[in-house]
C-alpha cells in the first residue's frame, strides 16, 4: 500500500474519500468537528503540494435520495473556515454540472462533493457509478479508516480504477498503530474491553487471544461471562444465547495461558435511569430485580492493577453506562489508569473515545482510533475492502 507521500500531485486532480459524517443538533450546527480535523494534515498536503482537492463523503444514512439535513453544506463551509481558503460545495456527487466544476480547477482549489450517499449506488459499489467517481481523478487517496470496512463505491470501486492510489496521513497513522499494537507489541500487552454486547465483539475476542498477555472484561457484556461460570447476575443484561460461547471462551483463554479479569463486584441499581436507587455489591449478591450498571470499587483496584505493568494497552468499549453519572466512575477511573501508564495505548469505537473525552485525557492517550466498525473487524483479524483496495 502506498503512501500520500509517494505521488506525484502537483497541478493533478486529487479525489480525498474522507469521512465527514459528522455530529449535528437540530439547528445544523456541528457539535463536534474531530472527523475533520484528524483530515486536515492531509488536506493542507495536497494543497501544499499543488493538487486540485476534491473531497467526497457520506453524512448519515440519506438511503439514496437527496435530503436537505443529510447535505454536506455545514460541513464545505467549517472547513473553509479551519484551511482560510474557499470551498466549494458541488451540487452533486457525479454529473455533468460536478464535471464542469473539476474541469474548471486550479493547483490548491478545493471542491467538496456532495453527499455520496444521496445515491443508492454508493453502498452497491455500482461499476457506473464508481467509474463516474473515478472520472474526476488522476489520484485517490483514501483517508477514510471509518468506513474501510465497507466495499461501497468511493472506498472500493473507485480505487479499483484509479492506477494511481494511495492511503492518506490519517488512514496510514491508523494501520501503523494497529500494527503496533497487535503485531508487534511491546509487552505486556494488555487488552481493555467493554460494552454491551458479547455479539458484537467475540469474534474479536477470539482473535485477541493469540495475541494478548491478558485481558480485561467489563461492561454488560461481563453479565455474560459471569452467568456462564454461574453466578447469578439479577436482572443485569445478558445474552443467554452466547452463555456456552462465553464458557468456551474462558476455558480456551486458560488453555492458552493468557489471564481473564471480569468483575468482582458492581454498581448496581432498581433501574436504567439517573435517578434510580444505586447501591454497590459483590458479583454474588445482586438483587435479582436489579441490575449491573458500572464495575465497582474492588473492580476498579483490580482492573488498574492488571494494567500497572502494561506495556500496550488496546481499549474498546466502556466499563459501565457512563452517560448518567451514577455509573460513570469506574470507566473513568480506568481511562485516567490508562492516560497515566507508561504504555502505548490505543482506544477504539466511538464509546472509548467519549469516555476519554469526558474524562479530559484526550491528550494523554497515545492514539484514538477514528473507527469502531473498522477498529473491531481489524481486531477480529480481518483484512478491510478499503485497504486491500489501496494495495
Amino acid at each position: 500500500m502506498k503512501s500520500i507521500h509517494d505521488l506525484q500531485l502537483d497541478g493533478r486532480r486529487v479525489l480525498l474519500r474522507a469521512d465527514f459524517n459528522v455530529p449535528m443538533n437540530e439547528r445544523g450546527e456541528i457539535t463536534d468537528d474531530i472527523r475533520i480535523r484528524t483530515v486536515l494534515p492531509t488536506i493542507e498536503y495536497i494543497i501544499g503540494h499543488q493538487g486540485k482537492l476534491i473531497i467526497g463523503s457520506h453524512m448519515g444514512r440519506p438511503k439514496g435520495k437527496p435530503a436537505a439535513e443529510f447535505s454536506l453544506t455545514p460541513v464545505a463551509a467549517h472547513l473553509q473556515s479551519l484551511i482560510g481558503r474557499p470551498v466549494r460545495l458541488a451540487p452533486d456527487c457525479i454529473g455533468d454540472a460536478v464535471n464542469e466544476m473539476v474541469a474548471a480547477m486550479a493547483p490548491g482549489d478545493v471542491v467538496m462533493l456532495e453527499n455520496l450517499r444521496f445515491h443508492k449506488e454508493e453502498t452497491a459499489n455500482d461499476p457506473d457509478f464508481s467509474a463516474q467517481l473515478a472520472a474526476l481523478a488522476d489520484v485517490y487517496i483514501n483517508d477514510a479508516f471509518a468506513v474501510s470496512h465497507r466495499a461501497h463505491a468511493s472506498v472500493v470501486g473507485v480505487a479499483e480504477r484509479v492506477a494511481d492510489k494511495a492511503a492518506g496521513l490519517l488512514l496510514q497513522a491508523e494501520i501503523d498503530y494497529y500494527h503496533k499494537a497487535m503485531d508487534t507489541p511491546i509487552r505486556p500487552l494488555v487488552a481493555l474491553v467493554g460494552g454491551a454486547k458479547v455479539s458484537s465483539k467475540l469474534a474479536a475476542l477470539e482473535n485477541m487471544l493469540t495475541k494478548v498477555d491478558r485481558m480485561i472484561i467489563g461492561g454488560a457484556m461481563a453479565n455474560t461471562f459471569l452467568k456462564s461460570q454461574g453466578i447469578d447476575v439479577g436482572a443485569s443484561k445478558v445474552e443467554a444465547d452466547l452463555l456456552e460461547s462465553a464458557a468456551r471462551f474462558v476455558d480456551k483463554a486458560r488453555e492458552k495461558g493468557v489471564k481473564i479479569f471480569l468483575p468482582v463486584d458492581f454498581v448496581v441499581a432498581d433501574a436504567f435511569s439517573a435517578e434510580a436507587t444505586v447501591k454497590n455489591v459483590t458479583i454474588q449478591d445482586v438483587p435479582p430485580t436489579w441490575m449491573a450498571l458500572d464495575i465497582g470499587p474492588a473492580s476498579t483496584i483490580l482492573f488498574k492493577e492488571a494494567l500497572q505493568d502494561a506495556k500496550t494497552i488496546v481499549w474498546n468499549g466502556p466499563m459501565g453506562a457512563f452517560e448518567i453519572d451514577a455509573f460513570a466512575r469506574g470507566t473513568m477511573a480506568l481511562c485516567q489508569a490508562v492516560a497515566s501508564s507508561h504504555a502505548l495505548s490505543i482506544t477504539g469505537g466511538g464509546d472509548s473515545n467519549a469516555a476519554v473525552k469526558k474524562a479530559g485525557e484526550e491528550r494523554n492517550i497515545t492514539y484514538m482510533s477514528t473507527g469502531g466498525g473498522a477498529f473491531l473487524e481489524l481486531m477480529e483479524g480481518k483484512s478491510l475492502p478499503g485497504i486491500d483496495a489501496l494495495s
